[in-house]
């Protein structure tokens, strides 16, 4: 299957969707979300209106359509669990108590942010023909600092690891406003910039490098509401801080409110991440 060019679109340094004009008169379109949740492309035919999913081989789609589920079900009780937390921490719950299930739960973002990396380092790239896919070996790591989607499931579970150390620190007693900042409040904002940044990225992707409204898109929605999670965890963190003249929250009813709505987002986007699958 011969090609008579290739057009690239992305935003800035990345590449998010390649489009090549076939000899035969049609076209073949890779798309770095596709691929990688769905382990497709699209051909055209020229006499055709609608694209043709081509897929990667069948072990393959075995091996994303595994991740997707580890990344789906991580989510979704990740999420369950924060919401959990916060909602026992406005029931004025022992800090012992929520802290426990805040920290379970982020053991269960981690290996869902951990098995999303996964799924960009072994997603299928264009083959040497347009209108193909390649796959290499299984790889447990993989750097690829010029791909949207490693730089974005890396920042997320990066993201991740810096809740950890929050989520482990609030298990501490007796701090000072000083040390609760540094030690439970600066890792939260952290993690939770890591995650806009890492939300970002992923509207860039879907959107090709524009702002774009896509409804009838599972995954753009799926982007947009782990976003809304990410802003409200945000928003939670920053009512998190310890004011030292007080020895007080800034507002803790915000902060445990941020949380639980935020995590309830992130447990959405899992259930929606269940149906973007090969």
């Amino acid at each position: 299957m011969g090609h008579l060019e290739a057009r690239a679109e992305g935003a800035g340094p990345f590449t998010t969707r390649l489009t090549w004009r076939l000899a035969e008169g049609g076209l073949a379109v890779w798309e770095s979300r596709a691929a990688r949740r769905r382990g497709t492309l699209g051909v055209r035919a020229a006499e055709r209106g609608e694209p043709v999913p081509q897929r990667a081989d069948r072990a393959t789609l075995v091996r994303l359509g595994r991740l997707n589920v580890v990344a789906s079900l991580s989510f979704v009780i990740g999420g369950a669990l924060f919401a959990l937390g916060a909602a026992l921490a406005l029931r004025s719950a022992s800090a012992t108590t929520s802290a426990s299930v805040y920290f379970v739960g982020g053991l269960f973002f981690t290996g869902g942010a951990y098995a999303s990396l996964l799924q960009a380092i072994n997603a299928p790239r264009p083959g040497s023909t347009p209108g193909t896919l390649e796959s290499g070996r299984w790889r447990w790591w993989r750097y690829e600092p010029m791909r949207i989607d490693w730089v974005g499931t890396f920042l997320l579970f990066a993201g991740t690891l810096v809740f950890g150390v929050n989520l482990l620190d609030s298990f501490l007693h007796g701090l000072t406003a000083q040390q609760a900042n540094r030690l439970i409040w600066a890792p939260d904002m952290i993690g939770c910039l890591l995650f806009l940044v890492s939300g970002r990225l992923a509207l860039m992707e879907v959107g090709h490098g524009s702002p774009s409204v896509l409804p009838h898109d599972l995954g753009w929605w799926i982007v947009v509401v782990n976003q809304l999670g990410s802003a409200l965890f945000m928003i939670a963190a920053l009512a998190d801080f310890t004011v030292p003249a007080t020895g007080a929250l800034v507002n803790a009813d915000i902060a445990n409110w941020g949380t639980l709505t935020g995590a309830v987002c992130f447990c959405v986007g899992g259930v929606l991440q269940a149906f973007e699958r090969p």
